[in-house]
C-alpha cells in the first residue's frame, strides 16, 4: 500500500508539474503575441489616459513581432488615424511609449495654429485632449523640432508627409534632415562631404523608402515627446493598440503608505475601453 501510494504521489507531483509548465507556456504566448500589460508613466496622454493607469495592449491585432527577429505575424488590421498606439521609441528601443496616430503613411500632415490638417482637411481634436500653455504663432521657429532648421514650431507645422514604402524622395541639403535618420534606420549611411549627399558611399539624389511610417501625438498636446520632435515612427516599432484600463491608482503614492494607496485606487476607470 505505501508502495502505491508514493507512486499515485509522483504521478501527481508529476501531473501538476506538466499542468504548470502548458500554463506558463500559454502564458508566455499569450503575452508576446495577443496580449501585453503596459503601464501609463507620463501625463503626455492626459486626459484620455492618467499616469498610474495599467492597459491591456491588443499586440495581436497588428501583427506581433516573433521574438529576437524582424519577423511579425500577419496583421489583421493596419494602424488607422486615431488609434492609440504602444511602440518602442525610436530614440531608445529599451523604452515603449504610447501616442495617438494622427497621420499614416502617404498622408500630408500640417499643423495650422494646433488645428490638425490632414491631406488639406481639418480634423477634430480628440475628445479629452488638451493644450496647458499658449498658442506658439507661426514664423517662431523652435529648434527641438523635427526636422532641424524647418522653421516649425509645435503648434504650426508643416505641411510634411509621411514615408510610405515605395517613395522615391529627393535628397538634397533641404531634405537632409528630413529623411538623415530615416535612412540610417533602413541600415544605410548618409554623410554630405562638400554638399554632396552620399549615401552607402555613393553620389545619390533620390532615395527609395523601404517601409510605412506613422506620425503621432500626444493627446496632451503641450506635454508630449512625441513625433513633433523626433519624427516619423517606423512601422516596425510598432508594438500594439492600446485596448482597456484594468487597474488605476495615483502614481506619485508610495507603496509603502498601502492605505493611502488603495484609497486612490480609481475605480471608475477599471474597465473602461480605449479611445
Amino acid at each position: 500500500m505505501a508502495k502505491g501510494t508514493g507512486k499515485t504521489g509522483k504521478q501527481h507531483s508529476k501531473e501538476w508539474f506538466e499542468a504548470l509548465l502548458i500554463a506558463l507556456l500559454f502564458a508566455t504566448v499569450i503575452r508576446v503575441f495577443v496580449v501585453e500589460s503596459y503601464r501609463i508613466p507620463t501625463g503626455s496622454m492626459e486626459r484620455t489616459l492618467l499616469a498610474g493607469d495599467f492597459l491591456f495592449v491588443n499586440k495581436f491585432v497588428y501583427g506581433a513581432k516573433v521574438p529576437f527577429t524582424d519577423i511579425r505575424l500577419p496583421q489583421v488590421d493596419s494602424v488607422e488615424r486615431g488609434d492609440i498606439i504602444v511602440f518602442k521609441f525610436p530614440k531608445d528601443r529599451s523604452l515603449n511609449y504610447i501616442k495617438r496616430c494622427i497621420a499614416v503613411s502617404g498622408d500630408t500632415l500640417e499643423i495650422k495654429d494646433r488645428t490638425v490638417l490632414i491631406n488639406g482637411q481639418a480634423t477634430a481634436l480628440p475628445e479629452h485632449a488638451q493644450f496647458l500653455a499658449g498658442s506658439m504663432p507661426a514664423g517662431y521657429p523652435d529648434q527641438q523640432i523635427f526636422p532641424r532648421y524647418a522653421g516649425f514650431n509645435k503648434d504650426n507645422y508643416g505641411p510634411l508627409r509621411i514615408p510610405r514604402k515605395g517613395d522615391v524622395v529627393s535628397l538634397n541639403e533641404d531634405s537632409y534632415y528630413l529623411y538623415a535618420s530615416l535612412i540610417r534606420e533602413e541600415g544605410h549611411t548618409i554623410a554630405v562631404p562638400g554638399g554632396r549627399i552620399l549615401v552607402d558611399g555613393k553620389p545619390a539624389d533620390t532615395y527609395t523608402i523601404e517601409q510605412n511610417y506613422y506620425f503621432a501625438l500626444g493627446d496632451n498636446r503641450d506635454n508630449s515627446l512625441d513625433s513633433r520632435f523626433w519624427g516619423f515612427l517606423p512601422e516596425r516599432d510598432v508594438v500594439g493598440q492600446a485596448l482597456m484600463v484594468y487597474w488605476s491608482w495615483d502614481p506619485n503614492i508610495s507603496l509603502s503608505d498601502p492605505v493611502e494607496k488603495v484609497s486612490s485606487i480609481r475605480w471608475q476607470r477599471t474597465g473602461m475601453m480605449v479611445h
